[in-house]
C-alpha cells in the first residue's frame, strides 16, 4: 500500500510537459505540421496546376475517347450530333420560321454559331459535374481540384477541332475560299476557352454543394442560346425594331455572341465588319479575363471544402 503511495506521489510530482498550456495550433506550429488539405497560397496553387499539366492533358484526352466508347459509330457522335442539331435548327428556324432571310451563307452562318455555342454550352454543363461527379477521385487522391474543370474544358475544345475540321468542309462546299481572315479563328478560340474555363470553375463549385444544379442548366443554356444570335442574325432582327437601348447592348456584349460573331466574321466571307458589335475584341478579351480570373479565384477559394460532407 505504501509503494502504491510512494508511486503516485513520485507521479504528481513529475515536472509538467513541455507542450502544456499550448494550444492545437501552436503545438502544430511548434513540430512543423501542417492541416491536412489545406488550401496552398494562389500562386503555389498555380504551380501545382502548372506540374499537374500532363496529368490535365492525359485525363482530357482519356475522357474524351471514353466519352464514346459504348457507342458503335464511337468519336463520330462528336462531329454528328452539333451536325444534326445544326440540321434540326434548319428546318425549324432556316425554313419554318424563316430567320434565313437577310442572310447570306445561311447554312454556314448556322453551323458555325452552333458549333462555337455548342463549346461554350458543353464547357459549363460538364465544369458544373466535374466535382460532384468525381467525388471517388477527389477522396482518393491529392491534387489541385482545378485539374478537373480544366481537363474537362480542354476535353470540348478537343471536340471543337474534330467539328471544325467538317465546318471548313462545309465552307468549302457553299463556295467559301480559305483568306488570311480564317486565322483569326485561333485568338478567337484561346479567348473563348479562357472564358469557358472560368464560367466551368464557377459552375464546378456551385455544382459540388448543390448536385441539383446539373439539371437546372439545360435549361438556362437553351435559354442563353436563344439570345446569343445561333440561329439568326442579331443586326438583321434588330433591323426597324424599337428596343430599349439597355436591351441592343446586352444583345451585342452577350458573350456568347461575341465568340460566335467573331469566328463567323474570319470564315464566312458575306458576314462584314458592320454586323459585328463596336470594340468587338475588347469585349472578347474582356470577357476572357474577367471570367478567367474571377472563375479561378472563386474555385481557388474553396479548395480544401471540395470532396467533404
Amino acid at each position: 500500500m505504501s509503494e502504491t503511495t510512494h508511486g503516485s506521489a513520485v507521479a504528481m510530482s513529475a515536472p509538467p510537459s513541455a507542450d502544456e498550456g499550448l494550444t492545437p495550433a501552436q503545438r502544430a506550429q511548434k513540430y512543423g505540421l501542417s492541416q491536412s488539405g489545406a488550401r496552398p497560397s494562389l500562386p503555389e496553387y498555380v504551380r501545382q496546376l502548372w506540374d499537374r499539366r500532363h496529368f490535365i492533358s492525359a485525363f482530357a484526352s482519356a475522357k474524351l475517347t471514353a466519352q464514346f466508347s459504348q457507342a458503335k459509330l464511337g468519336q463520330v457522335w462528336q462531329v454528328a450530333t452539333p451536325l444534326l442539331n445544326a440540321l434540326v435548327y434548319y428546318l425549324i428556324f432556316g425554313l419554318l420560321i424563316g430567320t434565313r432571310k437577310g442572310v447570306p451563307d445561311y447554312v454556314p452562318f448556322l453551323v458555325t454559331g452552333v458549333f462555337i455555342f455548342t463549346f461554350t454550352q458543353s464547357s459549363v454543363m460538364a465544369g458544373t459535374r466535374a466535382i460532384s461527379g468525381s467525388l471517388g477521385l477527389v477522396r482518393a487522391l491529392h491534387f489541385p481540384r482545378a485539374c478537373l474543370p480544366i481537363s474537362f474544358c480542354l476535353m470540348q475544345l478537343q471536340q471543337l477541332l474534330f467539328s471544325m475540321g467538317v465546318l471548313v468542309v462545309i465552307l468549302l462546299a457553299f463556295g467559301q475560299v480559305p483568306t488570311w481572315s480564317w486565322l483569326l479563328v485561333l485568338p478567337a478560340l484561346l479567348l473563348q476557352f479562357v472564358f469557358n474555363t472560368g464560367l466551368a470553375m464557377i459552375m464546378a463549385r456551385l455544382g459540388s454543394k448543390t448536385p441539383d444544379l446539373a439539371q437546372l442548366m439545360p435549361f438556362i443554356m437553351r435559354t442563353w442560346m436563344y439570345a446569343s444570335g445561333v440561329m439568326f442574325s442579331i443586326s438583321v432582327i434588330m433591323q426597324g425594331k424599337h428596343v430599349p437601348h439597355w436591351v441592343e447592348v446586352l444583345l451585342y456584349s452577350n458573350p456568347a455572341a461575341v465568340y460566335i460573331d467573331l469566328v463567323r466574321f474570319a470564315l464566312i466571307d458575306s458576314f462584314k465588319a458592320s454586323q459585328l458589335p463596336p470594340h468587338v475584341w475588347a469585349y472578347a478579351l474582356g470577357w476572357a479575363l474577367l471570367a478567367g480570373a474571377a472563375g479561378f479565384v472563386y474555385f481557388w477559394k474553396a479548395e480544401e471544402r471540395y470532396g467533404r460532407g
